[in-house]
């Protein structure tokens, strides 16, 4: 519904959209372009705490001479920045391919756009392997990474906003004397910080869907800031916050999952090497 909303056309608020995939597609069309992202959601996921955790403690170790000194903000800023930049690499491919195997079958109806011989309706991907393999054959590396620019715009800042908000509940939340949160309060941090951080991404988040739908039938944008502009041109300032509603919901259960499952992992790594080293 999120890539249908902000990179589609006719689709209208998120119940429209709901009801109109529903018909149009079946159950089938709300997993579309499901099995990339599932494929390697672990590897971005592991990444991105790894880089993040990984410069905690080396700008510790840096500026402390300890790395187990707790991170000041200036430092979990940094983290955050460099994980963003870092996630970017894995994530424009899988989000194109995610969102092109999504938007094939979007209708276009614009005059004076010249399409490509697939006709609109028509599936041009047969699958997440295919559509890979077909972008790199017919637009090589830099067609694999198009919307990168509007990536790093979302994620640099959007992972600064999503671990800082984090580290700031889990102090709020955890009880004086605690040596580190319950599993109820990483949940709670965690699914507040993935609100806050999808909320105040959507408007770029609007532009890479749109910078990577675009090239399924047609090419229509030449770069972010040319995307921008035609979108704020054609549409107003309110195109930029289509799918917020989407984006936030689904940020805190999948936020709130991720962070959970994050510091129980390495709760249980900690145990079980203090049971292997006395």
């Amino acid at each position: 519904l999120q890539t249908r909303l902000q990179a589609g056309q006719g689709y209208g608020n998120t119940l429209k959209c709901f009801l109109t995939v529903y018909r149009n597609e079946s159950v089938t069309g709300f997993f579309k372009g499901m099995s990339f992202p599932m494929a390697t959601t672990g590897l971005n996921s592991s990444v991105v705490f790894g880089v993040f955790s990984n410069t905690q403690r080396w700008l510790s170790q840096l500026r402390h001479g300890d790395a187990a000194v707790a991170p000041s903000l200036a430092d979990t800023t940094v983290a955050s920045a460099v994980a963003g930049l870092v996630s970017v690499g894995i994530g424009t491919p899988v989000d194109l391919v995610k969102v092109r195997l999504q938007m094939q079958t979007q209708p276009y109806t614009k005059a004076n756009v010249k399409l490509k011989p697939t006709a609109p309706g028509f599936s041009v991907y047969r699958g997440a392997i295919h559509c890979f393999r077909t972008i790199l054959q017919k637009e090589g590396i830099a067609g694999i990474y198009r919307g990168t620019v509007a990536m790093l715009l979302r994620d640099v800042p959007g992972y600064c906003v999503y671990f800082i908000p984090y580290a700031i509940f889990c102090d709020w939340i955890t009880p004086e004397g605690c040596i580190s949160p319950s599993p109820s309060s990483v949940w709670l941090a965690g699914g507040v910080a993935g609100a806050i951080s999808w909320g105040l991404c959507t408007p770029m988040d609007v532009v890479k869907s749109r910078l990577q739908a675009d090239g399924v039938y047609l090419n229509q944008y030449k770069g972010t800031l040319d995307c921008i502009l035609q979108s704020y041109q054609n549409e107003g300032l309110k195109v930029f916050f289509r799918g917020l509603t989407i984006n936030t919901v689904r940020g805190f259960p999948t936020s709130a999952a991720m962070f959970l499952g994050y510091e129980l992992s390495l709760k249980a790594m900690k145990r079980d090497q203090t049971e292997t080293n006395p």
